[in-house]
Order: C-alpha cells, then sequence, then structure tokens
C-alpha cells in the first residue's frame, strides 16, 4: 500500500468528504413507511400570514403663514393654519404693534395658493395716508 502524507487524502476521504461538501446545504427528509393498514394523515400547509399594512404617512399639520411687509414699521401679516385648512377668503388684520391699522383681503384662490407654497403678493388697504405690499412664500 502506497504511504500518504498528512497533507493528502485517500480516495475514500476525499470522496467522502466531497459528498457532505455538496449536501452541506441540502436538507434531506426520510419518512418512514409505516404499516399498510394505518391510515396516512394529509399534511396541510400552515397558512401564509397576511402582510402587515404599510401605515399611511400622516400629512404634515398645518402652519400658520407669515407675510414679508414691505415698508414696514411694525405691521405684521399671518394668515392662520385654521384659515389655511378652512380654504375660504378671508381679510387679516396686519396692524401688529403699528399705531394704526391695514387689512389684506385673499381670495379663496389665494388661499389655497399660499397653503400650497406659492408666493402670493397683495397690497394693503390705504390708510394713514399710505398701504403696504404684503408677500406671502
Amino acid at each position: 500500500m502506497k504511504k500518504i502524507s498528512k497533507n493528502q487524502w485517500t480516495r475514500r476521504e476525499f470522496t467522502a468528504q466531497s459528498v457532505l461538501a455538496m449536501l452541506s446545504g441540502v436538507t434531506i427528509t426520510l419518512a418512514g413507511c409505516g404499516d399498510s393498514d394505518s391510515p396516512t394523515t394529509p399534511v396541510t400547509p400552515s397558512p401564509t400570514p397576511a402582510p402587515t399594512p404599510t401605515p399611511t404617512p400622516t400629512p404634515p399639520a398645518a402652519q400658520n403663514a407669515t407675510g414679508v411687509v414691505g415698508s414696514n414699521h411694525g405691521h405684521t401679516a399671518v394668515v392662520t393654519a385654521a384659515q389655511l385648512t378652512a380654504g375660504a377668503g378671508v381679510s387679516i388684520d396686519i396692524s401688529g404693534s403699528a399705531n394704526h391699522p391695514h387689512a389684506v383681503d385673499l381670495t379663496a384662490d389665494e388661499i389655497g395658493q399660499i397653503a400650497a407654497g406659492t408666493r402670493v403678493q397683495k397690497t394693503s388697504s390705504n390708510n394713514s395716508a399710505h398701504a403696504h405690499s404684503v408677500t406671502f412664500n
């Protein structure tokens, strides 16, 4: 018989290792045979669970829209979140800390544009011999 070195396998060892390597990713199920008189019970597969529904993202809460008042001396122009959500035309008072009032009238379409992030520019009412340009977005 031929002498085999430490780093060599015999044909039998090589075959056994090859078979093990090939079967390492394979699962083999063996079922025993029962008596021919014993009834067989069919195997019912487990039902596949229904996929978990993806939650619908919640839209961000409406926020107030603040306008930039041109030639400002204390006026503040704010369309509230409630007004933006309602979508109706509004008249907002932009008095702020000024000692006289001004109003800005916005149509329902303009409110919708402001809510959508579109730029809207309006001129306020004329009080104390002047008016202001108010720009939203």
